[in-house]
């Protein structure tokens, strides 16, 4: 094996070079970035919940039986129990039992959610939405080995995409220069759908990548097979030893394969063919609107592309450019330059409108608690609070009464107690008095039994006290 320096491969172009190995040992201890990990949680049910509106809206009668609803779980991808998840969204959803009928729940759409879904479809019809769409599908054509992807493997990345479900009759017929559907969809001949989108002219224009495009407004005289570094961004904690700062470092330095070449002739276990994995994820990651994927969804990509293991290594071992978080019961892949302080930094109208979507799930939430059953439980505790707080207030408003009626006494017996002290300067003024603050104790106390029915025992023993002690000063109960 022929070894070459780092200058001379710098020079020569990569198809002509036989490449070191030099790739990073060890395990890399991953870092919980719990930014990111809120930015996937928040849109925990964000798809279902489109889902199913699509599937309602798409019925003549604008309305489905729950149970029609729960047999499609799988294929509307609800994690829960559908009638759970409608439930748990009032001003999304209407649950009501169709006239007439009376045996099973229908649901139906709000009228808030309706408003929101006209102005969705009107950012689906937009010039820039639909060129935009047209430019991520070019961009994944000529990333493909074969400049042809199945639409079942494009229909995956739909959402993630930003493509509106009909893509297919909306967006490819007006772009005939760009790429065509080829096969055909025959299901009753046994052959299925073989339906492809191929690509029908190679765009040079659009076969620049992102950090291409960024190294160009960095620096001048950037040309091909030039040794370009990737933006990255460590998670709090996350601590990088001598050994892997190293390797990063020299990693950053090799050159940059654009992921509009054919470079899958390197060699899998290469650090030039991981950095070339790397500018095939990072390229596709940006085409995301939300620059986020779930990873079994990415690595089907992958694996159609024949990168499969490429792309599960080249995940594992950059931390500083992808995030792999584990909420929602799944990885998910998250491109970490593409979100400040947990949110996405590209603002696009497909985003604005999935943020109102957004508002409206947790607006229901939080207000609409009697609408639901949900609801009507958080009303449910919401009133046992108050009584608990009732109750808990009257036993202080009782125990402040308590202790002013003890303060009175107290101030009565403190009475009493001068005037045994003035009894020794004599006089039968002393006895006067004691008889009147005597007689005084003695209402009191008759009118305290009348008034606090409720506390006989306590003011039983206070009778004690005031019967064994005379006029001295009592402890408190």
């Amino acid at each position: 094996m022929f070894l070459l320096s780092r200058n001379q491969s710098q020079q020569q172009h990569h198809l002509f070079h036989l490449y070191i190995r030099t790739y990073v040992d060890g395990t890399i201890k991953w870092v919980r970035d719990r930014g990111l990990d809120h930015a996937v949680e928040r849109e925990k049910n964000l798809l279902p919940v489109m889902n199913i509106k699509d599937f309602i809206k798409s019925e003549p009668s604008k309305s489905v039986p729950v149970s029609i609803i729960t047999q499609k779980r799988e294929v509307l991808r609800i994690p829960t129990r559908p009638i759970d998840l409608i439930r748990k969204y009032p001003s999304i959803f209407e649950e009501f039992l169709p006239g007439g009928i009376g045996i099973q729940p229908h649901v139906r759409l709000t009228s808030q959610v309706l408003e929101l879904d006209a102005e969705e479809q009107l950012s689906y019809q937009g010039e820039n939405c639909r060129q935009r769409a047209a430019d991520q599908l070019v961009k994944l054509l000529m990333i493909s080995r074969f400049h042809k992807i199945p639409l079942s493997i494009i229909d995956q990345l739909k959402w993630d995409l930003g493509l509106p479900k009909d893509y297919v009759q909306s967006i490819v017929p007006d772009f005939p220069d760009y790429f065509k559907v080829v096969g055909h969809q025959n299901f009753a001949s046994g052959s299925g759908d073989t339906r492809a989108l191929e690509l029908v002219c190679w765009n040079n224009e659009l076969a620049t990548s992102v950090l291409e495009k960024m190294a160009a407004k960095a620096e001048t005289g950037v040309s091909k097979g030039m040794p370009i570094s990737f933006p990255m961004k460590f998670s709090n904690g996350f601590e990088m030893d001598k050994k892997f700062k190293k390797w990063v470092d020299e990693w950053q330095k090799l050159p940059y394969i654009s992921p509009y070449e054919n470079a899958s002739h390197l060699s899998p276990s290469s650090d030039e063919s991981d950095k070339w994995a790397v500018a095939i994820l990072h390229e596709l990651l940006h085409m995301l609107i939300a620059k986020k994927i779930e990873k079994e969804t990415i690595l089907s990509i992958g694996e159609y592309f024949g990168l499969r293991s490429r792309f599960k290594r080249a995940l594992l071992h950059h931390p500083g450019i992808f995030y792999l978080s584990s909420k929602n019961g799944t990885y998910t892949v998250v491109l970490k330059e593409g979100y400040k302080r947990g949110s996405v930094i590209e603002n696009s109208p497909l985003i604005n409108i999935r943020n109102k979507y957004l508002h409206l799930m947790n607006t229901v939430k939080e207000d609409s608690k009697t609408t639901t059953e949900q609801g009507g439980t958080c009303q449910q505790k919401k009133e046992e609070k108050e009584r608990s707080d009732d109750a808990t207030r009257k036993e202080n408003e009782a125990e402040l009464l308590d202790s002013s009626d003890e303060e009175a006494e107290d101030d009565s017996s403190n009475l009493n107690a001068r005037a045994d002290r003035k009894e020794a300067a004599g006089g039968r003024r002393r006895h006067v008095d004691f008889q009147e603050n005597v007689g005084r104790n003695r209402v009191r106390s008759s009118k305290r039994m009348n008034s606090t029915s409720g506390r006989p025992s306590r003011d039983v023993k206070r009778e004690r006290s005031n019967n064994s002690k005379g006029y001295q000063v009592r402890t408190k109960v």
